[in-house]
């Protein structure tokens, strides 16, 4: 018996929409890896990029829940004594919506040069204005 690999055409890659307005942040991220992945294929194989484009929008309008808009931080290190920096979810917002969503799926996508590839793939911008119209993409329900 032979092990199947599925041959892998960027002609074969779907691109998908999804509106984070309302939707939490960490079940969006899940979804939106997962997607990347392309674990929803049936021929999903950990090992190579069979996943789809995502292009995410309304960045500045996703959820998080508890106490984690003042209290979650978010560290910067320069290599410095005493050069760390720390912002909060509310100042990441205020100034740039689309690095949440993105810090987000980073996490939960391999840490290697597989997932570096599959980052390009996620598309974030702020408003519900996006240039990606001519590669036709499917509107999704974002995972509430």
């Amino acid at each position: 018996m032979k092990t199947y690999l599925p041959r892998v055409k960027l002609e074969e890659r779907k691109w998908h929409v999804i509106d984070a307005d309302g939707a939490v942040l960490g079940r969006l991220a899940a979804q939106v890896a997962n997607i990347l992945r392309g674990k929803n294929k049936p021929v999903y194989t950990p090992h190579l990029d069979t996943g789809d484009f995502v292009v995410v929008i309304n960045a500045e309008k996703v959820l998080v829940t508890g106490k984690k808009e003042t209290g979650k931080k978010f560290m910067a290190y320069s290599g410095w004594k005493g050069g760390e920096k720390f912002t909060s979810v509310a100042q990441v917002r205020a100034r740039h919506p689309e690095k949440l969503i993105t810090h987000a799926v980073r996490g939960m996508i391999p840490k290697n040069r597989l997932g570096r590839v599959l980052l390009t793939k996620l598309k974030v911008y702020r408003g519900n204005q996006h240039p990606h119209a001519a590669q036709k993409p499917e509107p999704l329900a974002a995972a509430k």
